[in-house]
């Protein structure tokens, strides 16, 4: 199961290409595509009625992964199924880290490993032999972005109103929506390292691309079926995939959450049908049989995919760490990709029903926040806090806020509906998988 940031791309061909001599390939995207972030735009109306609980059981039972706790907030509701929509009040959720109230709470701050292992996209001829372009290899490799990476606020401490000390972009997150609940001291910190760069080959016929008038690639879009095919393996012992070859080296543990960092590769369902693109990443986790070293416990190995993307590509918003952030705090919000949530439609005409914080905002012109540090300005994504989905009226955030960390994105809390989303918003489209 996936939970992506998908954004529309508008792919089209141009009577000529700017600045490159000569014929396109069959596969090549004019240089000058825009890949757009936009999206239609609701108007969100007052819901309330919504309470968050503070009682927590403790870490999901019967599973090998990290830190986590699980909690409950009580909305009406109903759950689509395909012999209609039952009504619920109670949603249960599980989130990363120690539980911020409840026999947890003194337990205080959590400590994250965070391995990155970089990943080098090698573009190749259907014959599998490395391709070239005007004498160049095609190749995408974010070793050049890596330190951008390690510096940004994802990892290094920036002030928010969520936390008293600086601290990193997702713990402040964290400590947003559970602001009047924790105490001082509670955190969610992740602890970065980098691991060994893993190589990924993919076949022409299986990727389109961009590329610049020298002949270097732009950006490529892959295939998503062939993408997750080299992303996830299929047998407990394979050491072939991404995945896979990382967890038998010991890069990955079940207690981390990893992220597999790419340089402006992004995933299109349907290569020839521009309104499939694109998916600038997704979080999800590999399930492995557990044994008597873990006490036959259920392997989770979190992980994320993200891309670093170039300014331009998606207009003046969408760059950098964008994609990581979303993904990241999507993580935390919902480790496991099974936070049911009332229906809900977001303001960019998304219409879902899980806890995916950053769906909510994607797409949006205020989608991001400008952080500057370290001589460079990032932008993270907003995301939506607990309190939207639950609907809380008014919001037990911090600064009564329903989005975060620019509290103006979202002014009010979702409407829980009461039918499904084709009948809310007909023209929605979903980015879950």
């Amino acid at each position: 199961m996936f939970a992506t940031l998908m954004l529309t791309a508008l792919i089209a061909a141009a009577p000529q290409q700017l600045g490159w001599p000569g014929p396109l390939e069959d596969d090549q995207l004019p240089a000058n595509t825009k890949l757009s972030a936009a999206r239609s735009h609701l108007e969100n109306s007052h819901g309330a009625g919504g309470h968050l609980g503070r009682q927590s059981q403790g870490a999901v039972l019967g599973i090998d992964t990290i830190e986590n706790f699980s909690s409950y907030f009580y909305r009406p509701g109903v759950v689509p199924t395909q012999f209609g929509d039952f009504p619920q009040y109670s949603w249960t959720y599980t989130m990363v880290g120690r539980a911020p109230f409840g026999r947890d709470a003194s337990e205080h701050t959590t400590h994250i490993d965070a391995p990155i292992v970089p990943v080098v996209v090698h573009l190749l001829n259907a014959d599998g032999t490395q391709r070239f372009l005007n004498g160049i290899p095609m190749i995408l490799d974010p070793s050049n972005v890596l330190p951008a990476v390690q510096r940004s606020p994802i990892f290094q401490d920036f002030s928010y109103a969520s936390s008293e000390r600086p601290t990193q972009f997702t713990d402040a997150l964290h400590r947003a929506s559970f602001f009047r609940m924790s105490d001082d001291d509670w955190h969610t910190l992740l602890q970065p390292s980098i691991k060994q760069a893993r190589h990924v080959g993919f076949l022409r016929g299986t990727y389109r691309f961009a590329a610049d008038s020298a002949g270097n690639v732009i950006f490529v879009l892959v295939s998503t079926g062939v993408f997750v095919a080299e992303l996830f393996p299929p047998t407990p012992d394979d050491t072939t995939t991404l995945m896979g070859a990382t967890e038998h080296a010991g890069d990955i543990r079940t207690r981390d959450i990893a992220t597999f960092l790419f340089n402006n590769v992004y995933l299109q369902d349907d290569l020839n049908d521009p309104t499939t693109c694109c998916i600038l990443g997704f979080h999800s986790y590999d399930i492995e049989p557990g044994g008597e070293e873990n006490g036959f416990r259920e392997k989770h190995y979190v992980m994320d995919y993200a891309s670093w993307t170039t300014p331009g590509l998606f207009g003046p918003a969408f760059q950098d760490i964008t994609a990581l952030s979303h993904e990241l705090a999507e993580t935390f919000a919902d480790p496991f990709v099974n936070n049911a949530t009332p229906i809900w439609v977001g303001p960019n005409g998304l219409c879902q029903n899980n806890l995916e914080t950053g769906d909510v905002i994607e797409g949006l012109p205020n989608a991001t926040f400008s952080i500057t540090m370290n001589g460079f300005t990032y932008h993270p994504q907003n995301e939506a806090l607990l309190q939207w989905f639950a609907g809380v009226t008014p919001s037990n955030a911090v600064k009564k806020a329903y989005s975060f960390p620019d509290i103006t994105v979202l002014p009010t809390p979702s409407v829980s509906l009461l039918s499904d989303c084709a009948t809310a918003v007909p023209a929605a489209k979903t980015t879950k998988k």
